[in-house]
């Protein structure tokens, strides 16, 4: 099941560009999952499938728990929970290309006040996510920086409806931006 969101996109993309290819694509994405939720059943979803790419986009709810009191991570425990799984992933299928997705933020959370603790927080766990791309010879996807351009043609609202949920038009700016970074 790959949902509507931007794996859908890049999967009807890559269907309909090479058909012959034959490629499967799995979204084992769950919504309001941080990085310890991907850890606990990382063998199952991730593992057992043996996939040739892994994509990963995590953070911006460990940001959340962070900003709303149910975490004191101020992102270590973020880095080491998620370098863990690269380590893990890595021993067992030492061949998998790794793409790394940037957590993203845009003003547009509700409550304005805190709209630049958001951002810090998420910004915080983009740097650490570059920093595991860089350590892992992971491909990068700048999704902030693709959502930033977005937001210079249509206002924030256009392409992410609360802070952190894209629009079904932010959903086409992830895609691109991911499949411009795999083939590049």
């Amino acid at each position: 099941m790959l949902g509507h969101s931007y794996p859908f996109l890049i999967a009807a993309e890559a269907a309909a560009l090479h058909p012959s290819c034959g490629w499967r694509f799995v979204n084992r994405g769950v919504s309001g999952d941080k990085v310890l939720d991907l850890a606990a059943r990382w063998q199952e979803d991730m593992l057992d499938h043996r996939p040739e790419v892994l994509s990963i986009l995590v953070g911006v709810n460990d940001a959340n728990a962070a900003l709303d009191g149910s975490s004191e991570d101020p992102g270590t425990a973020f880095a080491a929970a998620y370098r863990s799984l690269l380590e893990r992933t890595v021993s067992v299928l030492p061949s998998v290309r790794l793409v790394l997705g940037e957590p993203f933020y845009l003003p547009t959370s509700p409550v304005e006040a805190l709209r630049e603790a958001w951002a810090a927080a998420v910004r915080a766990r983009a740097e650490i996510v570059r920093e595991l791309a860089d350590d892992f010879g992971a491909t990068f996807v700048p999704y902030q920086a693709a959502l930033d351009a977005a937001a210079t043609r249509a206002p924030a609202e256009h392409w992410v409806w609360d802070g952190i949920h894209p629009t079904y038009a932010g959903q086409r700016i992830l895609a691109d931006a991911w499949i411009t970074a795999v083939l590049s």
